[in-house]
């Protein structure tokens, strides 16, 4: 198979079909049953849509979301960059209540009582479940003094959580004037999207090349390299940016001043940018670590790769961004969508006292926009080791770009269309 079919063919949704999940998932029993899916991210999305699915709409979903439509992070960047809309990234719930019978409860969760089985609403109300899959995405640890003071969180913004924060930055980028700079601090591995904020780097060097050519992009990485694509990502900024994207690596950030924009590291010096774009370290969302879920570094979640259960607590999955990765799996939506299929099938054959699925595959494609139309990918397949009771990459799958091409930039849309209706129509 040529490199061009392969990527295409580990698409959002091929998934599923070619790899087994819905082998002996069907079933007409376990109509009492309830699953309580918190969070509506590509992880949690998918896994109410195909609970349903997979036990042909006879167990009880329930989604609990704060928001009222989804926003994708992966093309955010786009935004960031102005080359794209926050509506061309945003995607309503109601398919999932329409289409799927999932109830969609628009509600934070203020706690969880794994003895008693029940998620208590931030707005009083509590719901029983048989089995509940945690999808928290991530949040950010205390690690800035300057961040905690007022107003701070308000002018140096992470925007990696995509919503009013991609907006706002946007609108900061636009206010700058041209000779100023933009810079990026990037936290140490693990966090959300390895690539992206290299990507984002790129999306905001491509509208200073065209609005403000004086202007320059400062990358500050804590790493000691980039962790993602980096012959790909460095012969863009040399082909495409010469002279106005700056990598600096070994760079860890210990402070921010927001008043001035400046950033503080470790062993490094001052930097004083026009503006600041700061990414915090990360860890699992606060509902998981306020649960006990976060065994791992007191960061993220460990989890039994067959079934996506808590190695904490019984009865609780969690999925996406949140988990103890397995080695080299990404945080990125494509995974979180192939962990929320995986669950739902093991989580149907549960409740119906069937054993899930012992031998899981499941692929990831992860797309960059190196500029407003030309896009690099890196792939990868996954799959369950009985021995090492983890995934393991599968030997000679995946692969990089050999180049940045439009082509490719046609292939990450489409993934992209592809994927929000595979996890929300």
């Amino acid at each position: 198979m040529k490199r061009r079919q392969f990527v295409q063919s580990i698409g959002a949704g091929s998934a599923l079909a070619g790899l087994g999940l819905m082998s002996g998932c069907a079933t007409t029993g376990g109509s009492s049953a309830k699953v309580v899916v918190v969070g509506g991210g590509f992880g949690g999305a998918t896994a109410a849509k195909y609970v349903r699915l997979f036990s042909n709409n006879s167990i009880d979903v329930t989604l609990i979301e704060p928001n009222a439509a989804f926003v994708s992070c992966p093309m955010s960047n786009l935004v960031v960059g102005g080359h794209s809309t926050m509506a061309e990234i945003t995607t309503p719930y109601s398919n999932l209540s329409q289409r799927h019978g999932v109830k969609v409860v628009r509600d934070m969760v203020d706690s969880i009582d794994p003895v008693k089985r029940t998620v208590k609403l931030a707005s009083g109300g509590e719901l029983p479940y048989d089995r509940l899959i945690l999808s928290p995405g991530i949040d950010f640890m205390p690690t800035l003094p300057g961040m905690a003071k007022a107003g701070a969180a308000d002018k140096v913004l992470h925007a990696w959580k995509a919503g009013p924060q991609t907006v706002a930055l946007r609108q900061q980028l636009e206010a700058l004037p041209d000779g100023g700079t933009y810079a990026i601090s990037i936290p140490l591995a693990p966090y959300r999207c390895p690539p992206g904020p290299y990507e984002r780097a790129c999306m905001v060097a491509s509208y200073f090349k065209v609005a403000k050519p004086k202007s320059k992009v400062v990358i500050f990485d804590a790493n000691d390299d980039i962790t993602s694509k980096k012959g790909l990502f460095t012969k863009a900024w040399a082909d495409h940016y010469a002279g106005m994207i700056e990598y600096r690596p070994k760079h860890k950030l210990v402070d921010v001043d927001a008043v001035t924009n400046t950033l503080k590291f470790e062993f490094n010096d001052d930097f004083k940018a026009g503006v600041a774009n700061v990414l915090p370290d990360m860890r699992a969302g606060n509902i998981a670590v306020k649960t006990g879920l976060a065994t791992a570094n007191a960061r993220w979640c460990e989890v039994d790769f067959l079934t996506f259960e808590s190695k904490a607590q019984k009865n609780i999955h969690v999925l996406g961004d949140a988990i103890q990765i397995a080695p080299a799996m990404p945080k990125s939506g494509h995974m979180a969508n192939a962990h929320g299929k995986t669950c739902a099938a093991a989580v149907v054959a549960l409740l119906n006292g069937q054993e899930p699925l012992a031998n899981p595959l499941y692929a990831n494609t992860c797309y960059s926009f190196v500029t407003a139309k030309d896009v690099v990918h890196v792939a990868s397949v996954h799959k369950y080791d009985a021995e090492k009771k983890t995934m393991v990459t599968v030997p000679g799958s995946g692969g990089l770009s050999s180049a940045a091409s439009e082509l490719e930039g046609a292939y990450a849309k489409a993934w992209a269309r592809n994927i929000w209706a595979d996890s929300l129509a």
